[in-house]
């Protein structure tokens, strides 16, 4: 059962014209999270204290590119 306004767990944006591996973004603390392996809780104190490189907060939400977390954490293209 699904929860009226709940977030998916991972959710990206992808502008069809461009090209998809440069502007590929995960939305969340959640998201970021998971794909970090950390926490939600952990992930937004680092996200507050600008310790996850090229995040920034749009809307109210967080928000990296998947290439920058790649790069950052040696995540590999199955992550």
């Amino acid at each position: 059962m699904k929860l009226a306004g709940a977030q998916p767990e991972l959710t990206r944006m992808t502008l069809p014209t461009e090209n998809p591996a440069t502007l590929d973004m995960i939305w969340g603390a959640r998201a970021i999270g998971a794909l970090i392996n950390r926490n939600p809780r952990v992930t937004f104190a680092l996200l507050e204290t600008n310790q996850i490189p090229g995040a920034k907060k749009i809307g109210g939400r967080w928000c990296v590119s998947l290439h920058k977390l790649r790069e950052t954490f040696g995540l590999t293209e199955a992550a």
